[in-house]
């Protein structure tokens, strides 16, 4: 049995992340990380009609092509949100050679990194890790999100009936990646990967 992971809050403010996929899981994922500042690279050969929005409004670079090694050059976390087991375990084998944490959406066990079920009051910042399971995270998320709502204000403790806000979803979105077709990868020689985006 592994270890249990450690709960860490990341600073993304400026620092470079690279999200590896332009399909709906990366759609999900990057509000959140531009909302916390990041330096965003997506590098996708195509994008959703949001994604492609905040590309032309300059949120975020969008490189249109398949993953290349140096395309984490300077990085600080990768988000891999394609469903071709294939190319994204050279993603992240290219992660870890560089010791960059890497999020797996399609393989919650071979990632460096989990994403939580996140709510948030005012200051306060609740990540729920379910040890993998989304379901059970997003439960318990959302019994936490209930509570301080029936307690709290955003910048106070007195109480309120204002729904509380929530935000991220968990990672192993492989539960619904395992029912998309797989794209084909060529990894020869550490070259250009190729996938197909989660959905």
């Amino acid at each position: 049995m592994s270890a249990n992971p450690y709960p860490l809050g990341l600073r993304l403010d400026g620092r470079r992340v690279v999200v590896v996929g332009g399909g709906a899981v990366a759609t999900r994922r990057v509000p959140a990380l531009l909302d916390a500042g990041a330096d965003v690279l997506l590098v996708a050969p195509e994008l959703t009609p949001a994604l492609r929005a905040r590309a032309d409004a300059g949120r975020l670079c969008w490189v249109p092509r398949r993953f290349e090694p140096e395309d984490l050059d300077g990085a600080w976390l990768v988000q891999v949100a394609i469903d071709d087991p294939i190319a994204a375990a050279s993603v992240s084998a290219v992660a870890a050679e560089r010791r960059i944490f890497c999020v797996r959406a399609d393989d919650r066990l071979a990632a460096t990194a989990w994403t939580p079920a996140v709510t948030r009051h005012g200051p306060v910042t609740v990540a729920v890790l379910g040890g993998g399971d989304p379901r059970r995270a997003m439960t318990v998320r959302n019994a936490i999100r209930d509570l301080l709502a029936a307690r709290l204000t955003p910048q106070s403790a007195t109480p309120t009936r204002g729904a509380a806000p929530t935000h991220g979803q968990p990672d192993a979105e492989a539960a619904t990646a395992a029912a998309e077709p797989a794209g084909a990868a060529d990894t020869a020689g550490g070259g250009p990967v190729s996938y197909t985006p989660l959905t």
